[in-house]
């Protein structure tokens, strides 16, 4: 019994682990979803179960993303624009089969921009990813000012109705996740993220570097990884709304920093687990859902993710002024 004590505290705060504190989260999550059960009779409505997996899928895609940067002490703050640029792209005239890669293809490029100039140019992610964000918005708006066009039909097809009476976004999610755990926490490459951030978040940069690991490389190959999450996202978007939109990303991401701080992966690097960043975009779903069927004002509910995102930041240890 004496042995099961520590491993049980350990679960429940995450100390001692690499995976940061998401059990309690997962509390919180089913804590509102117990109170709007309770509180909103639309919540437990097929069709609001529905719409609730559909409107937290691309979060959950996002904020997965966000989190290989978040592993390695970084951030990005393009992927909001690079979902809207994706839209923008999908919404051309063009068949899918040369759209889709070709979303990819700018995406990790996007991606790789950003982690050159991190690694080369020694420019603080946020610096670079900001700037990254205004460039690929003002692309956007150049190819679509407004809302308009059409997606091709197979993407539509890819998020609408169901399968085996499940939705689609379902089997979405599923793919996502098992492809993200392999990368993440199932290789050498998710290795060697977990390395450099933990070597960051201690102030101790170069010991991942001493035993073998190829820091820029991989710190590039995180922001492409990020980047090609946030076109998947912007897939999935444009499928809900059949056209391209250079202004569905806006604040995305904020949203998935905030989900993956909330699932218990430290911003300062090394901490942090896949099932927590999903329960942290599931916890930000919720709240939205709940929100907008309580009829709250938008203006409050980006007031209320900006006080939360300060709060779960605030509550996280670290050793210097930083994330």
């Amino acid at each position: 019994m004496t042995g099961m004590k520590p491993a049980y505290l350990k679960l429940l705060t995450g100390q001692g682990t690499r995976q940061g504190l998401w059990s309690l989260p997962l509390l919180i999550a089913l804590a509102i979803a117990l109170g709007l059960s309770l509180t909103a009779q639309q919540f437990t409505s097929a069709d609001n179960l529905f719409n609730l997996i559909t409107q937290a899928m691309p979060l959950i895609i996002t904020a997965i993303g966000q989190m290989f940067v978040i592993v390695i002490g970084g951030l990005d703050l393009s992927v909001g624009s690079v979902i809207s640029f994706t839209t923008a792209i999908l919404a051309l005239d063009g068949p899918a089969y040369l759209l889709i890669p070709a979303v990819f293809l700018l995406a990790a490029a996007i991606g790789a921009i950003n982690g050159i100039v991190i690694t080369r140019l020694n420019v603080h992610p946020i610096i670079a990813t900001l700037s990254m964000q205004y460039v690929v918005l003002g692309i956007t708006r150049i190819l679509r000012p407004v809302s308009g066009g059409t997606v091709p039909d197979v993407v539509i097809a890819s998020v609408s109705g169901s399968l085996l009476g499940i939705p689609l976004p379902v089997f979405w999610g599923i793919a996502v996740l098992l492809v993200a755990w392999k990368v993440l926490h199932g290789s050498r490459f998710g290795l060697h993220l977990f390395a450099i951030g933990g070597g960051i978040a201690a102030g101790m940069e170069k010991v991942p570097h001493n035993f073998g690991v190829a820091e820029r490389r991989n710190i590039l190959l995180a922001y492409v990884t990020c980047s090609c999450f946030a076109a998947l996202a912007g897939i999935f978007l444009a499928g809900r709304i059949v056209s391209g939109d250079p202004n569905v990303g806006l604040l995305f991401e904020l949203d998935a920093i905030t989900a993956v701080a909330i699932g218990g992966t430290q911003l300062s690097g090394g901490v942090g687990a896949l099932h927590g960043t999903v329960i942290g975009a599931l916890v930000m779903a919720l709240l939205a859902n709940g929100m907008n069927l309580t009829n709250v004002s938008p203006f409050i509910q980006t007031t209320i993710k900006g006080l939360i995102l300060l709060l779960v930041v605030g509550l996280q240890s670290r050793k210097r002024m930083g994330l």
